[in-house]
């Protein structure tokens, strides 16, 4: 997953918890709020009667009567003042009940005990609590509207800091790493960054590329004059055996001998043979501009190598569409690539098995050919090592130069070809061949 949507998802994730939890707490909140903002009120109105009383007296409010009481047309408010005992002390809100015209109401009462001319008065403010709480649905949503917003609002501002924050990442993934072709680039761009840790990694990649293509070009350089000087003694030393072997005072031992230098000296060539080739491939010395198809191209190795699976009675299934064309290849290499596998199915095939080599096109206009044999398969330790040079399965009777793939992997790698392995022993091994679209 990407760092960018993991740190969407967090965020995303983050203030999902946060809303779910005011959506909780929302209710407890308002009534909180509306209890404070009611206390307040009352608070407010005993402020205001007691100044009126301060001013004109209690009489403002009796107006010759033992007591005062006044409430909304509603009820939904009342205000009552009395004389009390001078032993009561009261300072205090709370819910109560009040009997208002045969109706018991539920108040929230403001009970406060204050002198006024050595006389001592019991001032009794209330709300009804219906009122109070009738605005509590509507404060509710909109504190849930207006948090949904600020949500959304943080969620698109962050997203869109995140994506400016790790733009310059993206690009040195998609410059540096992704479908990166080897040898790498010389002169690499930096990406232009204010962030320091990405600088780092920006300049670590470029230093480590640039190592890799050093060490890369002293390893085919070296692989390429090895094998062209060793061609030059190689090929010496087979024409002198050879005029040895053409004395005729020459006894059979000696003969016998000399064969078998000869045979050493031809693997040698081989080897050396397959190096120099591996070596201009990598050198990108060979024209990629002819076009084939690769039925003609099959019938051709199926030709040169009848007798091979003649010797081991091997039958080959070729199911290749004749109006396919590959363009923007080298003809010849491909010839040796499809050899290799071909000649490899073979032999480690089964004595009377089968070789199946199929062609398809894939949803996305791709172009894949596939080479399935019936033979002794490749233990699964051995897959991942398979193109390396001198690599050498472990099965009895596997002989060779460890080459042959090797071969096949710089000449996919020349045409951005995509080699894909699958084998079980006992079962098979099948190899997929993926070509690019623009060589389709």
């Amino acid at each position: 997953m990407k760092l960018s949507t993991k740190l969407t998802l967090f965020i995303t994730g983050s203030k999902l918890v946060i809303v779910l939890l005011f959506v909780l707490a929302l209710p407890f909140l308002i009534k909180e709020i509306a209890s404070e903002y009611t206390n307040y009120t009352l608070k407010q109105q005993r402020k205001k009667v007691l100044t009126i009383v301060n001013k004109n007296g209690p009489d403002y409010y009796f107006q010759g009567d033992d007591n005062y009481g006044s409430y909304t047309i509603l009820k939904e408010e009342f205000i009552a003042l009395l004389p009390v005992d001078a032993s009561l002390k009261l300072d205090t809100i709370k819910n109560s009940q009040r009997l208002i015209e045969s109706d018991t109401l539920n108040y929230r009462v403001l009970s406060y005990t204050f002198k006024n001319k050595n006389k001592n008065y019991l001032l009794e403010i209330g709300k009804a609590t219906t009122s109070i709480n009738q605005y509590n649905n509507p404060l509710q949503r909109f504190a849930l509207y207006l948090l949904i917003t600020l949500i959304a609002l943080t969620i698109l501002i962050d997203l869109t800091f995140i994506r400016v924050l790790i733009r310059p990442l993206g690009k040195i993934i998609k410059t540096r790493l992704i479908n990166r072709r080897f040898p790498f680039k010389e002169g690499q761009k930096r990406i232009e960054t204010s962030t320091a840790d990405f600088k780092y990694l920006d300049e670590s990649l470029i230093l480590l590329m640039s190592q890799i293509n050093e060490a890369f070009h002293k390893e085919r350089e070296f692989t390429s004059n090895a094998s062209h000087e060793l061609m030059t003694p190689i090929s010496i030393l087979q024409n002198k055996m050879e005029n040895l072997l053409a004395e005729e005072a020459l006894d059979e031992p000696s003969s016998m001998a000399i064969i078998e230098m000869m045979k050493t000296v031809d693997r040698l060539k081989n080897i050396t043979s397959s190096l120099l080739l591996i070596s201009r491939i990598e050198n990108e010395q060979y024209i990629r501009k002819e076009q084939v198809q690769p039925l003609q191209l099959f019938n051709e190795i199926v030709e040169e190598i009848s007798h091979r699976l003649e010797e081991k009675q091997i039958q080959i299934s070729l199911n290749i569409s004749p109006q396919a064309v590959l363009k923007g290849v080298n003809k010849d290499l491909l010839f040796q690539l499809f050899f290799n596998l071909i000649h490899n199915a073979i032999k480690f095939n089964r004595d009377k098995g089968n070789i199946f080599i199929n062609d398809s096109y894939l949803n996305n206009g791709a172009y894949e050919i596939t080479i399935r044999d019936t033979g002794i398969g490749i233990p699964k330790e051995d897959l991942p090592n398979i193109f390396d040079r001198f690599m050498k399965t472990n099965l009895e009777g596997d002989v060779g130069y460890g080459l042959g793939l090797a071969i096949v992997k710089s000449i996919a790698m020349y045409h951005q070809i995509q080699i894909d392995v699958k084998s079980n022993l006992n079962e098979g091994t099948t190899f997929s061949i993926l070509f690019p679209l623009s060589s389709v």
